[in-house]
């Protein structure tokens, strides 16, 4: 069953709104590439990425807190991928690390859903852009109000089980970097939102869970999951 979500996340940061373009980054965390294990270091990649890793999570994706992801018909648990979002404030292109953060309007809790599969560097967006698998709040806190966006806790509950704790400070690359280096490539908007990457393992979740992931200093997201047709 598709179904079609209006993106209603409240931005409080004047006067900036949601463009409706996220990136999401893979192998951004540092327990991430660590699940990789020696595949890490075969073929045909034989390192680790020296560059972001990046895919989009279309319109279609996006979903507000409190609403309910339907997960797909066949399709038995999906994966939470907890990360922090940032919300870009202004026109950001070849930016300086020394100054990335200067471009940022605020920050927000991402939940990058996916169809369970195997971690390679092309992401596969068929398993990542279903309908409603990006929830995205529960409000943007401005840039301003968050002293350390490296020194973050990321927890997920799932229907009040804790089951995934993990940091900002295990990035790869830390936020200022991972803009910059971003950026280097391609032009941030207004309004756009850059998940800087999940933590391994993912939580896995089934039809009938509720998941709550919590940031320290962002409040918490918080999603129903629900079968096709129910």
């Amino acid at each position: 069953m598709a179904v079609t979500v209006p993106v209603a996340v409240p931005i409080d940061v004047a006067p900036w709104r949601l463009s409706g373009v996220v990136y999401g980054t893979l192998l951004n965390h540092r327990s991430a590439v660590a699940a990789l294990g020696a595949a890490v270091n075969a073929p045909p990649y034989q390192a680790p990425p020296r560059a972001p890793v990046l895919y989009v999570k279309p319109r279609n994706t996006l979903t507000p807190a409190g609403a309910s992801v339907v997960i797909p018909a066949g399709v038995p648990e999906v994966e939470v991928g907890a990360c922090l979002g940032l919300v870009i404030g202004r026109s950001a292109c070849r930016v300086s690390e020394a100054q990335a953060l200067e471009y940022l309007a605020g920050y927000l809790i991402v939940n990058d859903v996916s169809v369970p599969h195997l971690p390679y560097y092309r992401p596969s967006i068929r398993h990542k852009a279903r309908d409603g698998f990006c929830p995205l709040g529960p409000r943007v806190t401005a840039r301003a109000a968050l002293a350390d966006p490296d020194a973050l806790t990321i927890r997920v509950h799932v229907d009040g089980e804790l089951r995934q704790e993990a940091s900002t400070a295990e990035l790869v690359r830390p936020v200022a970097r991972l803009l910059a280096d971003v950026t280097e490539f391609m032009t941030l908007a207004p309004g756009d939102v850059l998940a800087v990457g999940a933590a391994a393992p993912a939580p896995r979740v089934r039809a009938g869970q509720r998941v709550s992931i919590e940031i320290d200093g962002l409040g918490v997201l918080t999603n129903t999951f629900a079968g096709a047709g129910s």
